[in-house]
């Protein structure tokens, strides 16, 4: 990688209250990334979906983890988090009732950024 190259990590969080451990993970991860001054994309899908409505990041709970709403407020503040289209629908979630912040996108932007120049892509 040539010096001065932004490189991009999208992370993808597919679990919420159903899978703990792993939606902390995403979260963790992304918010470590941000914090150290990388581009971060975090994409809301599956479970994670519901993180997108105001205080649902707060009713989550799992012991010797960092705060949920602290995480997303992180990467709300530094980095670009996106909602799923299609899990947002299904869930009968609408752009007027998410987080500010938070857009609504689907898989061609999801693809775009994971095709990116120099991007990383984990899914969680």
């Amino acid at each position: 990688m040539l010096a001065g190259m932004a490189r991009l990590l999208v992370v993808k969080a597919t679990s919420g209250a159903d899978s703990p451990e792993r939606c902390s993970q995403a979260f963790t991860v992304a918010s470590t990334a941000v914090a150290s001054g990388l581009d971060v994309s975090f994409w809301l899908t599956g479970e994670s979906a519901w993180f997108a409505l105001p205080g649902r990041a707060a009713e989550f709970e799992l012991p010797h983890a960092a705060p949920l709403p602290d995480l997303l407020d992180a990467l709300l503040t530094a980095g670009k988090v996106t909602l799923c289209t299609q899990c947002a629908a299904r869930r009968g979630i609408g752009p007027d009732d998410v987080v500010p912040g938070i857009r609504i996108a689907g898989a061609a932007v999801f693809v775009e950024e994971i095709m990116s120049e120099g991007a990383q892509a984990l899914v969680y």
